[in-house]
């Protein structure tokens, strides 16, 4: 792990132990996989306590947060489950992410990126807290947020000029056609090659795989970036669910 990477999230499981009563921490995502690129991937943790969190631990894990400093930082991101409401998909959990705190659910991808390799940070393994996900719920999942989620999101245009919106939009295409053909969850690594097999515009793929990993890319217009990335993504969205 990043000596970086590794200090910090030291000093989180230290500080969130003080702030609320935790029982277990993982990493999944770019970190699990093996695919975390220092200062341009997320760190995205599930922290696991015996009880709800009241305002006073609220604003304890809001000051732990912001109390974090520096860029690697700014990307950790923790949903903190309760114990006793982990088998509720639909349950929100208090989560800090993007600067700041409010609630969302813990969806069935993380819930099966947990399942079949998290990076294990503190306490118990995913195994003995969180129930199995079918593939039945992996797949409604996928679908739902494809449908209900991207696909809204391709009818502005905006939007798609940001690098954040077009990497991951044409990510999330790629890992959800896989997951749907076979229920598997792959990397952001391993999704880049799949967009080659999906005809997705190999200029685009090439600018994505330049910002993550640091490599030389084209040099393409924000205009036409968007342009292109929205219309694959529309058009694979359609394809994908069938």
């Amino acid at each position: 792990m990043h000596t970086s990477t590794e200090i910090l999230l030291t000093r989180f499981l230290s500080e969130a132990g003080a702030a609320v009563p935790l029982m277990a921490v993982w990493a999944h995502g770019s970190l699990a996989k093996g695919d975390y690129q220092p200062g341009r991937s997320d760190l995205d943790l599930i922290a696991v306590v015996r009880e709800p969190l009241d305002e006073r631990r609220r604003d304890a894990v809001e000051r732990l947060h912001r109390g974090l400093d520096g860029a690697l930082a700014e990307r950790l991101h923790c949903s903190y489950m309760t114990d006793g409401q982990l088998a509720e998909h639909g349950r929100e959990h208090v989560t800090w992410a993007m600067g700041e705190l409010f609630e969302r659910p813990v969806t069935a991808v993380t819930r099966r990126e947990l399942l079949t390799g998290a990076l294990e940070l503190y306490g118990p393994g995913p195994d003995a807290l969180i129930p199995p996900v079918s593939d039945a719920e992996l797949a409604a999942f996928v679908q739902a947020d494809l449908r209900d989620f991207w696909l809204v999101k391709t009818r502005g245009r905006r939007r798609w000029l940001l690098d954040e919106w077009v990497d991951l939009g044409m990510v999330t295409v790629a890992r959800a056609a896989v997951t749907l053909r076979d229920g598997r969850l792959i990397s952001k690594r391993e999704a880049l090659d799949v967009l080659g097999e999906m005809g997705a515009p190999p200029v685009v793929v090439d600018g994505i795989r330049a910002r993550r990993y640091g490599t030389d890319g084209p040099v393409l217009s924000r205009f036409r970036r968007a342009k292109l990335a929205r219309r694959f993504i529309r058009q694979a969205i359609v394809r994908v669910l069938g």
